[in-house]
């Protein structure tokens, strides 16, 4: 489970972990949807692409004290994300989940 300790939210109750290199690459590619409530957990990340994605979704960037250093709210297919230089890794989640959580800058997550 990922929760906003800041905010006592639910981000997602399950999730997946990225970390060989192929699978950050990789990313959600090939997929057709996010289900609501999952995520995909991007290690050592500090931008995402969306290329050849078929739908938008929104993007945490946390550093390595799992703090929210960035923030993309639906990010649309063929698009990049800013570069969040403090990021150590990125979640992926459903879009609309940051607007439903009121996840800010700053927050506290815990994975």
């Amino acid at each position: 489970m990922i929760i906003n300790l800041t905010r006592n939210t639910k981000l997602a109750a399950m999730y997946k972990i990225a970390q060989d290199p192929w699978a950050r690459m990789k990313g959600l590619l090939g997929t057709e949807a996010l289900p609501t409530g999952s995520a995909l957990v991007i290690t050592h990340c500090n931008s995402i692409h969306m290329f050849f994605m078929k739908y938008s979704i929104d993007v945490i960037f946390c550093d390595k004290a799992n703090k929210v250093v960035g923030l993309c709210q639906e990010i649309k297919p063929y698009n990049l994300s800013p570069i969040f230089f403090q990021a150590t890794y990125a979640i992926e989640l459903p879009a609309g989940t940051i607007l439903s959580t009121n996840t800010q800058l700053g927050d506290q997550i815990q994975l």
